[in-house]
């Protein structure tokens, strides 16, 4: 089968790759229709290839029709029209009793200290085979693919596996108060979509921040307050901004949906890059014990909201050697929520979303559809957000 293959820093590729099979009785294969490429596979991309080895297969945002299903799978056949979420959980252990799939202790990689195993991501997540790829094999299949009807295009349902559960979990996370205001920091998938969940929610006013006219526009059409970044010469400009228009408090709640990539944090961003050039039998110890990330975003969330608010970080981050100002954030009061999300625990509330009257705009969400075997170029214009890519999903 053809795959996207990860062979180095920006460097990825289409490459044919054997055929996923069955390997345990709990296993299915889904033969993949559409595949979103995420603001989390440009950290791959780009600041964690220390923990990644060329040739594994990306992707993590699949949905697909079942070919085969082991045989410990009831309820699933093949023919099933299915979404996969992002991680892999069991649906019985103690954690996922507590909806906290992320923290799955079946697929927990144990040996790296993480979580719950992670389709298409690093050595630290499992190294598990992803779905930006003809075929997929999913492990605990017994619990995770969500079967959705037949009928609508792929891109009503397909945010299933990573957008939608996660934007609504940063909402929720957020802990918007009535009649209260969310700021949302980043507007690329999951801040789009998370300022979309809120105002259906309910939040009497969504501020959105970032500096590409594209995506401040989409987001200004749903009806968000947006701040253009490059309107401002420091952050603490930005923040006076936002403050002086919610009665000089800040927002009740911010989310980062940026992550470890933001802009503003040039020594980051060197450090980040030496460390990606180093060979990984160095770099990987060194970015387990020193990795430190690119802040700007979590700095500005926590000057931004208002004293005993909220913050929601959505947005990955990876560093184990990051300065935190816990003076402010003690002294502020500030309450502070963050993880992967737990994609089954929020389906259910999101799927009745999912209709024709398409409240949250996912029929139209993506701005790119791609052939898998234009991978490479779609990564490239990701990256770079060209060509107003705030979305893409390939098609193998």
């Amino acid at each position: 089968m053809k795959a996207v293959t990860w062979q180095g820093k920006r460097d990825v590729r289409v490459e044919t790759v054997p055929d996923p099979t069955i390997e345990q009785p709990t296993d299915a294969i889904v033969r993949i229709t559409s595949s979103g490429l995420c603001g989390s596979d440009l950290h791959l991309y780009e600041v964690l290839t220390p923990f990644m080895t060329p040739g594994d297969i990306l992707g993590h945002e699949p949905m697909g029709i079942v070919e085969e299903v082991g045989s410990e799978v009831p309820g699933l056949s093949p023919g099933d029209r299915v979404v996969v979420p992002f991680q892999i959980s069991c649906g019985s252990c103690w954690m996922c009793g507590q909806g906290l799939y992320t923290q799955c202790e079946t697929t927990q990689v144990t040996g790296e200290g993480m979580g719950a195993q992670l389709f298409g991501y690093t050595r630290l997540y499992g190294a598990v085979p992803g779905g930006q790829a003809e075929y997929l094999r999913v492990p605990q299949a017994h619990f995770g693919p969500i079967k959705v009807p037949e009928g609508p295009a792929d891109d009503r349902f397909v945010y299933l596996s990573d957008v939608l559960p996660t934007a609504w979990q940063a909402v929720e996370y957020a802990s918007v108060p009535p009649g209260g205001t969310l700021a949302v920091l980043g507007l690329g998938p999951i801040g789009d979509m998370a300022c979309r969940i809120a105002l259906h929610r309910g939040a009497e006013r969504v501020i959105g921040v970032d500096l590409v006219g594209d995506r401040l526009r989409r987001a200004r059409d749903r009806g968000v307050e947006t701040f253009d970044l490059r309107d401002f010469d420091s952050e603490k400009e930005l923040v006076a901004a936002v403050q002086d228009v919610t009665g000089g408090r800040g927002p009740d709640s911010v989310i980062d949906a940026v992550g470890t990539e933001a802009h503003g944090s040039a020594v980051a961003r060197l450090a980040q890059n030496a460390t990606a050039l180093l060979p990984n039998r160095i770099s990987g110890p060194l970015a387990e014990r020193f990795s430190i990330d690119r802040l700007a975003a979590l700095y500005t969330a926590i000057e931004m909201v208002r004293r005993g608010g909220t913050i929601s970080l959505s947005g990955v981050y990876g560093g184990m050697a990051d300065p935190m100002p816990m003076l402010t954030l003690f002294d502020k009061q500030i309450q502070l929520r963050m993880g992967q999300a737990n994609v089954r625990r929020w389906t259910d509330e999101i799927l009745p979303l999912l209709t024709d009257a398409d409240p949250l705009g996912v029929d139209d969400f993506a701005t790119h559809h791609v052939p898998l075997a234009e991978a490479p170029e779609a990564y490239d214009m990701f990256q770079k957000k060209r060509d107003g890519a705030v979305k893409v999903v390939m098609n193998p």
